[in-house]
């Protein structure tokens, strides 16, 4: 067996780990999301965070007309010690939207940029949102929980190369805030396992993107 596996078969039995594959950047093919016999790498679990609402809309469409970037997500969900696609998982995501807000907290109404989508037969669930925006004190990030038979298997965060991210604010409405005052370095959850929860991402005609990332859990 490899030294890579051995170390993975440790790390799973000190528990709170999930694996994540397909970790890069923009601008290259993207190949989708691991299946089974996937390079799988392993991350720690992040933070949930202040902002989760639970009991969101089963829904794919969550920006609910917000402005922003058009980003499609294809997160999948896959048995860590296998590496074989884990069908009707329930993955929940939330995230700010392009100007840094989050709906349902702080005074604030709305459900937007929020929603849970099931897994489908090859392990996939997909959304559509816009390109999250940034607040004061954290890299730009999507949080994510998976649920497997009623239970929370993973909690977790995904993050976007820096270059990609100034990319995008360069455009509307993102650059009416142009002083985003945290790159992915200077993120202290982020340097708690962001560059393995680092989505794919590639181009989706003139102004849109599609990320993807696979999420290993103990199911």
């Amino acid at each position: 067996m490899h030294a890579r596996l051995t170390r993975r078969d440790s790390l799973l039995a000190a528990g709170g780990l999930l694996v994540a594959a397909a970790v890069g950047g923009c601008g290259g093919s993207d190949s989708g999301p691991a299946s089974a016999g996937a390079d799988c790498v392993l991350a720690p679990e992040q933070t949930e965070g202040p902002y989760y609402v639970p009991g969101e809309k089963l829904r794919r469409h969550i920006a609910e007309g917000r402005p922003g970037a058009p980003l499609a997500l294809a997160l999948s969900v896959v048995d860590a010690s296998s590496c074989k696609p884990v069908r009707g998982a329930a993955v929940d995501v939330w995230h700010c939207d392009a100007l840094g807000v989050y709906s349902g907290v702080q005074g604030g109404g709305g459900t937007f940029m929020r929603g849970v989508q099931r897994t489908d037969a090859k392990g996939v669930a997909r959304f559509d949102t816009v390109y999250p925006g940034w607040y004061v004190g954290r890299a730009v990030h999507i949080h994510v929980k998976v649920h497997v038979g009623g239970d929370v298997v993973h909690t977790g965060q995904l993050y976007f190369a820096d270059s990609l991210t100034d990319a995008v604010y360069r455009g509307a409405p993102y650059d009416r805030r142009p002083d985003r005052d945290t790159r992915n370095a200077g993120d202290p959850i982020y340097n708690d396992g962001g560059s393995t929860s680092t989505l794919r991402v590639r181009r989706a005609g003139p102004n849109g993107y599609i990320g993807s990332i696979a999420m290993g859990v103990r199911a």
